[in-house]
């Protein structure tokens, strides 16, 4: 009687959840195409003609398909090119370093037999609530470490993140048994390689989840180039991109220029909302494909890192 009582109790439990599985199924098809169809919308637009666009507003099946705007943004492709070489490497180059230096830092003040962790912890917090300002920092890097028209002027600004550096610390500490340290110190481990074959492995969540921040950080920052850089040859393609913009309002609000390119040429149109959408297009490039290889670890990494905490 108890065994039919216990299978009645399970038939109708799975009966229960499946209406329930299926809402919270249709609600996650729903919210990944409210996700996609802004992504879709951009790319299709950025393809789309410019008076098309004008009159018609946006639309997934535009009326005729226009280059335009690409022809606008690539008319330069050699430093466009120059300009994503750049970014991919100081953004690739930029997250590992950072990586490396912020778990250098965060392991010793997450060990609670390291006697000064507190001051180091300090230095850190503080410098979250406390900045020099802009004057001091620019002055800084250009008359001191005369990192002006570099690329390490773009790297060096985002190595250590006070946030991120406490964020893996708390997972160092919650999550890195400290029974495991001890035995590999007792089988003869020194503290280097404690930290590369033991610490390292088992906080793969917490420094991909930090390297995914860090990536997209140094990806989508322009502010580095329009702030160290004055040549055309160092600066990444978000900055490119914004002055590619700023040119084109300079041609929309002045006649004059606008007028001496229409006597080059008679056919030329000046794209606006078409080319902000392909802005968009060329700014978002291979930082889409880094979302896939950090995926599986980011929740993990936060959730362990800060709910503990």
């Amino acid at each position: 009687m108890s065994e039919l009582t216990g299978k009645r109790k399970a038939y109708s439990s799975s009966e229960i959840s499946k209406p329930a599985d299926a809402a919270i199924n249709v609600f996650f098809i729903i919210y990944t195409i409210i996700c996609i169809f802004p992504l879709l919308l951009v790319l299709v637009v950025s393809f789309s003609d410019e008076k098309t666009v004008l009159v018609n507003g946006y639309s997934l099946f535009p009326d005729k398909l226009n280059l335009a705007a690409y022809d606008f943004l690539l008319n330069d492709w050699v430093n466009v090119v120059r300009s994503y070489g750049i970014s991919i490497f100081v953004t690739v180059a930029g997250t590992l370093a950072s990586l490396a230096m912020m778990a250098l830092y965060a392991y010793p003040i997450s060990r609670r037999d390291f006697k000064h962790r507190g001051v180091f912890s300090f230095v850190m917090v503080f410098t979250i609530l406390y900045n020099a300002g802009l004057v001091p920092f620019y002055i800084m890097y250009t008359q001191y470490l005369h990192l002006q028209n570099s690329v390490l002027a773009l790297m060096i600004p985002y190595l250590i993140q006070a946030f991120f550096v406490l964020v893996m610390r708390t997972f160092f500490t919650n999550s890195v048994p400290t029974e495991l340290l001890e035995s590999a110190k007792i089988d003869g481990a020194g503290e280097w390689r404690i930290f590369a074959q033991i610490v390292l492995p088992l906080s793969l969540p917490v420094l991909a989840s930090v390297g995914l921040l860090c990536t997209l950080n140094y990806w989508n920052d322009w502010f580095m180039s329009m702030l160290f850089v004055n040549d055309n040859v160092h600066i990444n393609i978000q900055y490119r991109m914004y002055k590619a913009l700023q040119d084109l309002q300079y041609l929309s609000s002045n006649s004059t220029a606008y007028a001496a390119i229409l006597a080059q040429n008679p056919n030329f149109q000046m794209p606006s909302e078409t080319v902000r959408m392909a802005m968009a297009v060329i700014g978002i490039g291979p930082i889409v494909f880094a979302y896939p290889f950090f995926q599986r670890f980011f929740i993990k990494g936060l959730t362990v890192g800060a709910v503990k905490g």
